[in-house]
C-alpha cells in the first residue's frame, strides 16, 4: 500500500495556500465533532482549520498566514476506515495531524522526520484512548497504511505501532490510576473580597437572584448557590451572609457549556445537564435548580 505521506512544513505552506484559494471544500459536520472530540479530552479549544478537499492523497498538517490547517481527503479516510474496519482509523489520521501541530513540528522548517512521525503517533495513541478507543482501534489505521520497513522520512510499520501503544498505555495508566484515587475536594476556593473579607449577602432567594444551587458529592451537606450574575455564594452558618467562592463562566464546548472558576483559576466543567466534573472527567457534584 502506497506509504502514508504528511504534505507539512515548506511544501505543506504552499499547497495549502493553492486550496484555500481555489477550492471550497470544507469538513463535514461529522468531522468537525471529531475534531472538537479530540481536542476536548486533552482540555484544548479546537483552533484549528479542518478542510476537506479531494487535492491532497491523504492527510497533512500545515500552517499557512499564521493558522494551523488540518487537510485531509474524504475519500482517503473512508478508505482507511474500512480497510481497518474501524471509524477509529479515521479518527486516529486526524489526531496524529493534530500532534504535528501541537508538538511544534510545523513550525520547523524542512520535511517530515522519523522522530517527528513517531510524536505524532504518540499522541495519536494516547487520546484515542482517553476517547475510549481499544489498543488494536487505536493502531488500525497505521496497520494498514503505513510501510513495513522504515524511510529516511518515516519509521517502519512496527515502530509506529509500538508508538501508538505507548500513547495509548500512557493514558490508560492515568485513568486506572484515577478510578483508584480518592478524588480531592472539589469544593471551590473562598474568594476573598478586597475591601473587606466577606461579602454580606441575603441568604433568601428573590433578593440573591438565585437561579440554581450546586451540591459537591464529598460534602452533600453545604450548598452553593448560583445568581443571576452567575456568581457561586456560599452560605456562612445560619447568619445570612454568604461569601462569593467562584464565577461560571460559558465556554465553547457543547459537552461542558460552562466552567466554574475560583480565586486560583481552578477550573471545574458543567455539562448540558448540570453535572460537575474536574479535570479527570470524574463527576463530583450537581447544578440543580434552587430547592
Amino acid at each position: 500500500m502506497t506509504h502514508f505521506r504528511m504534505f507539512r512544513r515548506f511544501a505543506g505552506l504552499m499547497l495549502a495556500g493553492w486550496l484555500l484559494v481555489n477550492t471550497s471544500a470544507s469538513a463535514q459536520n461529522g468531522s468537525r465533532d471529531v475534531l472538537r472530540d479530540i481536542t476536548d479530552v486533552v482540555g484544548l479549544k479546537p483552533r484549528f482549520e479542518l478542510q476537506a478537499t479531494p487535492q491532497v492523497q491523504n492527510a497533512a498538517a500545515v500552517v499557512y498566514n499564521g493558522k494551523r490547517f488540518l487537510l485531509y481527503n474524504p475519500q482517503f479516510v473512508a478508505s482507511v476506515n474500512r480497510a481497518g474496519r474501524t471509524d477509529w482509523a479515521g479518527t486516529s489520521i486526524l489526531a496524529h495531524e493534530m500532534g504535528h501541530h501541537l508538538n511544534g513540528h510545523t513550525l520547523r522548517p524542512g520535511g517530515s522526520q522519523p522522530a517527528d512521525e513517531l510524536e505524532a503517533d504518540e499522541f495519536s495513541g494516547f487520546v484515542l484512548r482517553k476517547m475510549g478507543a481499544s489498543l488494536a482501534e487505536a493502531q488500525a489505521a497505521m496497520a494498514v497504511v503505513s510501510d513495513e520497513e522504515a524511510s529516511p522520512t518515516h519509521p517502519g510499520r512496527s515502530t509506529r505501532l509500538a508508538a501508538i501503544g505507548k500513547g495509548w498505555q500512557q493514558a490508560n495508566t492515568q485513568i486506572l490510576a484515577s478510578s483508584r484515587t480518592a478524588a480531592p475536594s472539589s469544593a471551590p476556593v473562598a474568594i476573598a473580597s478586597r475591601p473587606t473579607p466577606v461579602r454580606s449577602v441575603s441568604s433568601t432567594v428573590a433578593p440573591l437572584n438565585v437561579v440554581g444551587q450546586i451540591v459537591f458529592r464529598d460534602n452533600p451537606e453545604e450548598r452553593y448557590y448560583l445568581t443571576s450574575r452567575l456568581n457561586v455564594v456560599r452560605m456562612l452558618n445560619n447568619s445570612g451572609t454568604g461569601q462569593v467562592v467562584g464565577r461560571v463562566t460559558r465556554s465553547n464546548s457543547a459537552s461542558f457549556p460552562y466552567i466554574l472558576v475560583d480565586g486560583q483559576d481552578r477550573r471545574l466543567y458543567i455539562s448540558a445537564n448540570g453535572g460537575v466534573f474536574n479535570n479527570r472527567g470524574q463527576q463530583v457534584g450537581l447544578l440543580s435548580d434552587p430547592s
